[in-house]
């Protein structure tokens, strides 16, 4: 249901490129717009460059920087210190979950990812108003 205003932006990060794109797709399907990026690197780059992203989803390991390593750079930085961030695992400890919610991440999905749950998700946070096909504003 593409809504004639783009919805918010989002940053998806992950170091599989089929996940990624995959992901992308649905979520593009629903009006949002996404970018990408394979590395924590080209997250930031990419974090510069669309000042107007608005939540992160971001795979937890990766081969060069994890997803914590991200996240810890978010929180460090006072204008991104705020940014929504989802992060995905085929498995995480329950140590670095701890550290995840000392981190404020808004939740943490298993793969392969739920999609229903994760559109849920997102539609909690970015609420549409059905009549219009635009954002809820509160």
């Amino acid at each position: 249901m593409p809504a004639s205003q783009p919805r918010e932006q989002l940053l998806l990060v992950d170091d599989e490129e089929e996940a990624l794109l995959e992901l992308a797709e649905l979520l593009e399907n629903q009006g949002f717009r996404c970018h990408v990026a394979t590395s924590v690197k080209v997250a930031l780059q990419q974090l510069t460059r669309h000042p107007d992203i608005a939540l992160v989803i971001t795979d937890l390991n990766m081969p060069e920087e994890s997803g914590i390593s991200l996240i810890k750079r978010l929180r460090e930085h006072t204008a991104r210190q705020h940014l929504p961030v989802i992060v995905t695992t085929g498995h995480a400890d329950p140590d670095v979950v701890g550290e995840l919610r000392k981190l404020d991440v808004l939740d943490l999905f298993r793969k392969p990812i739920y999609h229903i749950r994760l559109l849920e998700t997102l539609g909690n946070l970015f609420p549409l108003d059905v009549s219009q096909g635009k954002r809820a504003v509160h």
